[in-house]
Order: C-alpha cells, then sequence, then structure tokens
C-alpha cells in the first residue's frame, strides 16, 4: 500500500497538476477487416456520462507500439484538461499494429476502411459521442502522425482536425525519389508487404500524404480541415525532413495549415508530452471550442485593406510558386 501511495505522488508531482478522476479501459472489437480482434484503450473524463455528446480524439501510436500508448500519455491527456488546453473528450487509442494505418496493397489488412467504417461510429455509438465532424479530431506521433495525415486528408468530412508530431513520412513524391537516409527503418521487405512485392509505385504514391493533399485539395479546402504538422530538427530518423516537404507542398499549393520545426527535440524524449500539448491545443482553438473570432485590430485592417486593393492587389492574391515540390538534397 505505501508503494502505491509513493507511486501515485510521484505521479503527481510529475505533471504538476492534481490528477482529474479520469477512467481508463480497454475494449476488444471483432472485425473482419483486420486481424480481429482490435484492443482499444479509451480514456474518459472526470464526470463523463454517455448523455454528454463529447468530442472523439483519436489518438495513434507510432511504429512499434499499441494501444498502450495512451496509458503513456495519460497524463498529458490529464494535464491538458486540468489547463483547460483539451474540453472534455473520450480519448481512443487502438492497437492498429506496424500498419502505417494503411488498406494493405493486397486486401489483406484494412486499417484505414477498419477505423473509419468501424472503429469511429462503434466509439460514437458505446459512449454517446457527438457525431459532428467539429467534434471529431484526430492526432498521434511518428506512425500516428502520418496516420493522422492520411486519415484527415483521405476523409475531412468525417475529422475537423488533425495534429501530426513528427509524421513518419518521406520527402519526395514519387517512390524512387526516396533516399535510405528517409526510410532506413523500413526495408524493402517491409515495403513490400504493405505496397505490394515490387512496390506498387502508384499505390505508394497515392497513399503518400503529399500526393494526397494534392490529390484532395478541394475536399480538404472545402471542408476547411485544421492542420497541423511539427518535427524536431535533431529527428533521429530525419522525419524533420519529410514534414517541411509537406509543408512546403501545402503552402505553395495554398492549404492553410501551422508548422513547426521544434528547435533541439528529437524523436524521443523529454518534449514528447509538451508537444502534444500543443497540438491539443491547437486542436482545442481551431475546431473542438474555438474563441470568437478577433475583432480588436479591425479600424487597422481596413486601412491596410483600403491600401492593397489602392495599390491593384486583390485580395485573393495566391502565393508565388516556389520550387519545393522536390526533394531537399
Amino acid at each position: 500500500m505505501i508503494r502505491i501511495l509513493l507511486g501515485a505522488l510521484l505521479a503527481l508531482a510529475a505533471t504538476g497538476v492534481a490528477q482529474a478522476a479520469s477512467r481508463l479501459e480497454t475494449i476488444e472489437l471483432a472485425s473482419k477487416l483486420v486481424p480481429s480482434p482490435v484492443k482499444v484503450s479509451v480514456l474518459l473524463p472526470d464526470g463523463y456520462s454517455a448523455s454528454q455528446s463529447l468530442p472523439l480524439v483519436l489518438l495513434l501510436h507510432g511504429g512499434g507500439g499499441d494501444n498502450g500508448f495512451l496509458s503513456q500519455m495519460r497524463p498529458t491527456v490529464e494535464a491538458a484538461w486540468a489547463a483547460r488546453d483539451l474540453p472534455p473528450a473520450v480519448v481512443a487509442t487502438p492497437d492498429v499494429q506496424r500498419s502505417l494505418y494503411m488498406d494493405y496493397r493486397d486486401g489483406s489488412q484494412k486499417w484505414e476502411t477498419f477505423i473509419v467504417t468501424e472503429l469511429v461510429p462503434e466509439l460514437r455509438r458505446r459512449y454517446g459521442l457527438s457525431t459532428d465532424r467539429s467534434k471529431t479530431v484526430v492526432t498521434g506521433i511518428s506512425m500516428g502522425g502520418l496516420g493522422s495525415l492520411r486519415l484527415g486528408f483521405d476523409h475531412p468530412e468525417m475529422f475537423g482536425g488533425l495534429a501530426a508530431l513528427e509524421a513518419g513520412i518521406e520527402p519526395a513524391l514519387d517512390f524512387d525519389d526516396v533516399k535510405m537516409r528517409n526510410r532506413f527503418q523500413r526495408n524493402d521487405k517491409f515495403f513490400a508487404g504493405i505496397f505490394g512485392d515490387p512496390v506498387d509505385r502508384d499505390y505508394w504514391k497515392a497513399s503518400n500524404p503529399a500526393n494526397m493533399v494534392l490529390a484532395n485539395r478541394e475536399k480538404i479546402l472545402a471542408n476547411n480541415l485544421a492542420i497541423y504538422i511539427e518535427a524536431g530538427d535533431r529527428d533521429m530518423f530525419h522525419l524533420d525532413e519529410g514534414v517541411e516537404f509537406l509543408h512546403r507542398v501545402m503552402w505553395d499549393h495554398g492549404v492553410p495549415h501551422e508548422y513547426r520545426l521544434v528547435r533541439g527535440a528529437d524523436h524521443l524524449g523529454k518534449t514528447i508530452p509538451g508537444r502534444l500539448r500543443d497540438g491539443l491545443r491547437f486542436l482545442t482553438a481551431q475546431v473542438l471550442d474555438p474563441p470568437p473570432p478577433d475583432t480588436s485590430f479591425a479600424p487597422q485592417k481596413a486601412v491596410i485593406d483600403r491600401l492593397r486593393r489602392a495599390m491593384g492587389v486583390p485580395d485573393d492574391q495566391p502565393r508565388p510558386p516556389l520550387p519545393s515540390t522536390e526533394p531537399r538534397p
């Protein structure tokens, strides 16, 4: 008993806040789309009731992880609730193995389809969650960041926003342009298992987030998908290069987003909880509980608008194109 109490006190000291009376549970879902049953960890906020129609936050684990990732991130989520960086919501993490959150080329596993057609509807039904896209967001780290991009870009009609942390993506539009520097943790056998053997170049291209932005741009804009991407500039897998590449593609093609390069941050370590908090703040401010529009500078903006128009600059002036859709040397 003393050891348990000491552990609880240490946990409180680590988070710096009083822990909320949240509840963590694990459910299992049967499916014919993926290896079954799928374990899903679910974190319910203090005072949870199925009658509240709470938001859903999908928190996706990285490569080599599983649904236990939510237990690791529980103190961070609870700290976000305590500071009101995140409103009361149900947070869920499915165990998708090392699937890249993909539908496999051979059809043997369909993880993206499972999440969209079975997991999200079941979580909404079981926990009485809101079905509004403005109350449904996705975030994750590494492979989970990739999954967040994939789900958001493919299904902006379902997800109001995404926050992709250190997403496991490559800085290229074509598979043959991917350098070993940017995929050494994923060997040829790994790619063949998901994208076909030999790798189906067209299938890889259609599943690559930068290409997904180009293909789905109009749908992403029409749904006003809120997008947050970030990476550490010391990422041991060089994922900052892939995230920077994606940022440039979105910038050049007029897809609004927020991008952060975290100075001195690696792929693992003590920066992760704070970076997840930043992502949750973004999703709250942009999607789950946005503040009213800022009109405090309206008179000054009106002056600048008149000046711009007087100089012949239209309101919808596009950004000049930049040569940024080529891999960085």
